[in-house]
């Protein structure tokens, strides 16, 4: 039996360091700046070889099927990789205090005092192996009281996620009927010009703002909520956030008829989001690589503005390309990370929205 100080360091240090990153990942409502956080090693550690495997997958649908299942399943894994590590953890504590056991006259053999630390972590009370000892004792109540906080802020912490998740989505699946599927941002206000409802978009705007400052939030405090995939392949969050900017831009650049105020407000707020992420996930800007909308583009988008009634005062393009930098390149790092697609600026296909579509449609046709 090896007893002594060495696992009584290394039990309390895996006990303590776990016990800390369960705070800061479940408790702690703001962002750890701290470089290097066991939680963070494990998502970039697993994410990279998960997204590596979903890369070969050569239909759209399947591989947004097989990167779909990485938020869900790790967070699962990282909540039995922490249980694991204080069951661990105590049974060092068990094996550094030589603890002595009922109706045994030497200690346990490692195998034993794993099976009493998990015993008392998940509070089973087999009653098999009990120690006799008060300093013994002592750690076995510890370890329950522990395991049942654990257990606890488990069950509280998976709806919060779940609920979070939700939020996020539903705001999204109302841009379907309002910017197209994909939405872009040269949709969103044509739709609103052809049903004289321009004045509408700052109210849609203001909406953006508040859920752009739900989602920092949220994402700051549960960054695994980037992970979470939406309903449909052709939607994301990044892309509803990048298609938002992509408006509020235009309307700053100089569209016509539109309040520039609440735009500005929009845009501050969804730029403050994707920079902060950016910065969680250590996504570091692409400036060399991120012009979304070249020159022939430019064009067609000018040219789609006037058809829509929607005249534009930036003609060269140059203010629009200046609120463009400040986040296209951001948008594009996390896009590569996160393995989801960016919204174009001009629909590309006269394909329907996902209201207007659905599976038993698909077979007829």
């Amino acid at each position: 039996m090896i007893e002594g100080v060495l696992p009584l360091t290394l039990g309390f240090a895996l006990i303590v360091t776990v016990l800390w990153e369960t705070f800061e990942t479940i408790i702690l409502p703001r962002r750890v700046r701290r470089r290097f956080r066991l939680t963070r090693l494990y998502y970039r550690s697993t994410w990279r070889p998960w997204s590596v495997l979903a890369s070969r997958v050569r239909s759209k649908s399947k591989r947004e099927t097989w990167l779909s299942f990485f938020g869900p399943l790790s967070l699962i894994g990282l909540l039995i990789i922490w249980a694991g590590a204080l069951v661990l953890g105590f049974a060092l504590l068990h094996v550094g205090l030589g603890i002595r056991i009922r109706g045994q006259d030497f200690g346990p053999d490692f195998e034993t005092a794993i099976y009493l630390s998990a015993s008392t972590f998940f509070t089973l009370g087999m009653g098999d192996v009990v120690p006799i000892t008060w300093p013994e004792r002592m750690v076995t109540v510890v370890e329950a009281g522990v395991g049942f906080g654990f257990l606890a802020l488990v069950i509280g912490y998976l709806p919060v996620i779940y609920q979070s998740f939700s939020r996020r989505e539903v705001i999204i699946s109302m841009l379907d009927s309002r910017a197209g599927s994909p939405p872009t941002a040269i949709e969103l206000l044509r739709r609103h010009a052809e049903t004289d409802s321009l004045d509408k978009v700052d109210e849609l705007l203001r909406d953006w703002e508040e859920w752009s400052a739900e989602l920092l939030e949220s994402h700051l405090s549960y960054p695994v909520l980037a992970y979470f995939r939406s309903q449909h392949d052709n939607q994301s969050w990044l892309a509803a956030l990048t298609t938002i900017l992509d408006a509020s831009a235009l309307v700053m650049a100089g569209v016509k008829g539109q309040s520039v105020r609440q735009a500005r407000l929009t845009f501050a707020m969804a730029r403050h989001a994707v920079v902060d992420l950016s910065q969680v996930f250590n996504t570091r800007p692409d400036f060399d690589h991120s012009d979304r909308l070249h020159s022939a583009d430019l064009l067609r988008l000018q040219a789609a503005l006037e058809a829509a009634g929607l005249d534009s005062e930036d003609v060269d393009g140059q203010r629009l390309a200046h609120f463009r930098h400040m986040y296209e390149p951001y948008v594009h790092a996390l896009a590569r990370f996160l393995h989801m697609n960016l919204p174009p600026w001009i629909p590309t296909t006269s394909r329907k929205d996902n209201w207007q579509t659905t599976a038993w449609e698909e077979e007829r046709e």
